[in-house]
């Protein structure tokens, strides 16, 4: 059915915000067209592969 089912996005992960967090990240998808939960993902995986490579980076300095 699809080329590589373990690419179908069924994992959940529960995060609970304030109303000022929320009102943020709501206004900032309204401005940009995004629905909330998409533009949050996409943050969360750019901040990891931003994480990922200043740590793979540090491990090439430091050898």
């Amino acid at each position: 059915m699809y080329p590589d089912p373990k690419r179908v996005r069924d994992n959940r992960i529960t995060l609970r915000l304030d109303d000022y967090e929320y009102a943020l990240i709501e206004a900032l998808a309204n401005y940009q067209g995004d629905q909330p939960s998409t533009m949050v993902r996409e943050l969360v995986l750019r901040e990891a592969q931003q994480v990922l490579a200043g740590s793979a980076s540090v491990e090439t300095g430091a050898a």
